[in-house]
């Protein structure tokens, strides 16, 4: 696992073992996100979403507590997938970091609880899984504009991006930090201690 730019975020590098039946390859480790992260995955929820070419999903993120963080990759196709740290008070606030997530090279992206997440599927049939550290809770969760200016994320030309409803209302990240809706980092901070010191021993 290698860090990203952004804190608390890491993408995976994994070795992809071909032969004449396919290829083989290890999308996830324990020891190698535990010498990582400091701490193991807290595993709640697995998703898999379909994209056509084009589709922008995010940026998303929820409150910290409970916060959820994710370990992305793509089964099928190819995505840009997208960290930014939203997190108010962090060294990275702002920065984003893009990672090509595709079914050749088989990279797999974490990002822990409070960053931001988005991706845009650049082929038909996406197919995105992600692992969660805690289950599906709308009330906790929020979005800012992927295409706000005042993040700059640089996505592909000549794709246009087809964005749901929701995504498209959602707040600049002005607007979103004015609301008081961005997670601080300094509760970010003490979770990610909590979970090295082993305070939890499930999800959450």
């Amino acid at each position: 696992m290698r860090a990203l730019d952004v804190a608390d975020a890491w993408v995976l590098e994994p070795t992809v073992f071909p032969d004449g039946r396919g290829t083989f390859h290890e999308w996830y480790r324990g020891a190698e996100f535990r010498a990582a992260t400091g701490y193991d995955l807290p595993l709640a929820q697995a998703n898999c979403s379909v994209s056509r070419r084009g589709v922008l999903r995010g940026v998303h993120f929820s409150d910290v507590p409970p916060g959820q963080a994710k370990w992305v990759s793509c089964l099928r196709g190819a995505v840009l997938d997208v960290v930014v740290d939203l997190r108010t008070g962090s060294p990275t606030y702002r920065r984003w970091e893009a990672v090509r997530l595709d079914d050749t090279d088989r990279r797999a992206v974490f990002l822990a609880e409070g960053l931001g997440h988005a991706f845009l599927a650049l082929t038909d049939d996406a197919t995105v899984v992600y692992l969660t550290s805690s289950g599906y809770a709308p009330e906790h969760e929020h979005g800012v504009h992927a295409l706000d200016p005042g993040l700059g994320i640089e996505w592909p030309a000549g794709i246009t991006p087809l964005l749901s409803e929701k995504d498209a209302a959602a707040p600049t990240l002005a607007e979103a930090e004015r609301a008081g809706l961005l997670p601080s980092y300094a509760r970010c901070a003490d979770r990610y201690r909590r979970l090295r010191e082993g305070e939890f021993s499930g999800p959450s």
